[in-house]
């Protein structure tokens, strides 16, 4: 095991035994994060459900009010017709077959890729190289649609998208330590609450077993699950 270093203890020893409420994780993960880089903000929310089975999977879509601090690139693929529109709206690459050829030949550095349906099937082949990546779009998160500037906008100002995962974990970035405490709170309560409305009506007992924050490298700060909205 690593040893762990100054900061780090000092860290460890400034989580109390107990749970938070999402105001009091959200200024003690930036008084606890202690590296030269802007670390980002993350949250762990562990359900009660059975990914494996298509009634209790969970999965969607989120605008976090305060963005998530990162400067995501997107892909518009697109028609010649649709090009201006994707532009504008702010598309750091906008094309469609020059596009293919270089993802077909391992080019995958975008964070999302935003199409409309008429595309979709030249995408198929490539899904090998985009599955893997999180980043084949897909009509229930918004990234594949005719509006191609709404859905380019979207992305950019801070929308994101989630999935459980085989364990039964929601994983999500929620934003940077830069932010204030405040708008970390304000976008895990955005990302919690949509969680809530997406509870699948197969999932019995307690939904929500357990939250937990973190940042890079820091301890897990973990929140109470009855009061995650509280102010």
């Amino acid at each position: 095991m690593a040893r762990l270093t100054k900061k780090q203890k000092e860290a460890l020893l400034k989580v109390e035994d107990k749970t938070y409420t999402v105001a009091e994780a959200s200024a003690l993960i930036k008084e606890i994060t202690n590296v030269n880089f802007d670390a980002s903000v993350d949250l762990a929310v562990r359900l009660n459900v059975d990914p494996r089975k298509a009634n209790q999977m969970v999965r969607g879509v989120v605008t976090l009010p305060h963005g998530t601090g990162k400067d995501v690139k997107v892909l518009a693929l697109v028609t010649p017709d649709k090009e201006a529109e994707a532009t504008e709206a702010g598309a750091d690459y906008v094309g469609l077959d020059e596009y293919l050829d270089k993802i077909k030949g391992g080019w995958t550095d975008v964070d999302v890729i935003v199409t409309m349906p008429s595309v979709m099937g030249k995408l198929g082949p490539l899904g090998r190289v985009l599955g893997p990546r999180g980043l084949m779009p897909n009509p229930k998160t918004g990234t594949v649609t005719m509006d191609v500037a709404k859905a380019v906008s979207d992305v950019k100002a801070g929308k994101i998208d989630f999935k459980v995962d085989k364990t039964g974990i929601v994983h999500a970035s929620i934003g940077k330590a830069s932010f204030d405490a405040e708008k970390i709170a304000g976008n895990a309560r955005e990302l919690l609450t949509t969680l809530v409305k997406l509870k699948p009506q197969a999932a019995k007992g307690v939904y929500i077993k357990s939250i937990f924050m973190t940042s890079t490298m820091s301890p897990s700060v973990e929140i109470d699950t009855k009061r995650f909205t509280e102010q």
